[in-house]
């Protein structure tokens, strides 16, 4: 039987500010990419993250992202490679201490917006992204786009590499995401969104911008948190997936 993961990001608010309905979606996803205070969470969002995904035994990954509050991690920065090392370290040891108070560990690692799409094709910035998963310490996981230089540098420094799709974001030819700025970046239609969902768990491919079939081969499955009706989407996806024999569990 086919099986897939199903993450979404959560934890996305800091104060008293919430973006994201992390008990609803607890509730769906089998992952769940916690943020770790960089683009968004703050100590006390990610302690009640972890301890709900733990009683809901749903994988904990940490987010991590460039030093962007204001900007929510989706600014392109330069940051120093050893200075960005440090910094992905730091992350993860953050959530990790809340991770154990809760009875789980950090599960896997998955970087954020303006990060996460650099490390497709930056070399530097994914060796730092690297070296800052090593310097946490074990073997985590490293989850990405496929083809990315992150994953192929995660791969040769012995970490686990995961590859991951988006059901709700528009793919150009080469299989990469279509930056957010540009218009068609995001999939709007539920309707849409849920059958994509399904063909890229069960043939491994997805329609990009231009029309053309791309092969998208992944083991996780991102439905994003802060899209409006995330919950009710995240929970049809999940419907229609099982409906169409694939098994929805967790990678880590």
């Amino acid at each position: 039987m086919t099986s897939i993961d199903l993450n979404a990001d959560l934890g996305e608010g800091f104060g008293r500010w919430r973006l994201t309905d992390d008990e609803g979606l607890l509730s769906v996803v089998t992952s769940a990419n916690v943020a770790c205070g960089f683009h968004a969470g703050d100590p006390a969002t990610m302690r009640r993250v972890c301890e709900s995904a733990a009683e809901r035994g749903v994988r904990v990954g940490a987010q991590v992202s460039y030093r962007d509050l204001a900007g929510f991690g989706r600014r392109a920065m330069d940051v120093p490679p050893g200075e960005l090392a440090a910094e992905v370290a730091y992350q993860i040891g953050a959530l990790e201490v809340f991770a154990r108070a809760a009875g789980t560990r950090v599960a896997y690692v998955k970087p954020h917006g303006a990060l996460y799409n650099r490390v497709v094709r930056d070399e530097e910035q994914a060796a730092a992204v690297v070296d800052g998963v090593v310097l946490a310490g074990g073997t985590l996981p490293v989850l990405g786009l496929p083809g990315s230089r992150v994953l192929e540098l995660a791969g040769r420094a012995g970490l686990p590499v995961v590859t991951e799709a988006f059901a709700d974001r528009a793919y150009t030819d080469e299989g990469t995401l279509v930056p957010r700025g540009q218009e068609g970046a995001v999939v709007a239609d539920p309707d849409a969104v849920v059958a994509r969902s399904v063909r890229l768990a069960v043939s491994g491919t997805v329609t990009a911008r231009s029309g053309a079939r791309v092969g998208v081969h992944a083991r996780s499955l991102c439905v994003h948190g802060d899209t409006p009706g995330a919950v009710e989407l995240a929970r049809r996806v999940r419907e229609r997936l099982e409906a169409s024999g694939v098994r929805v569990e967790a990678f880590a």
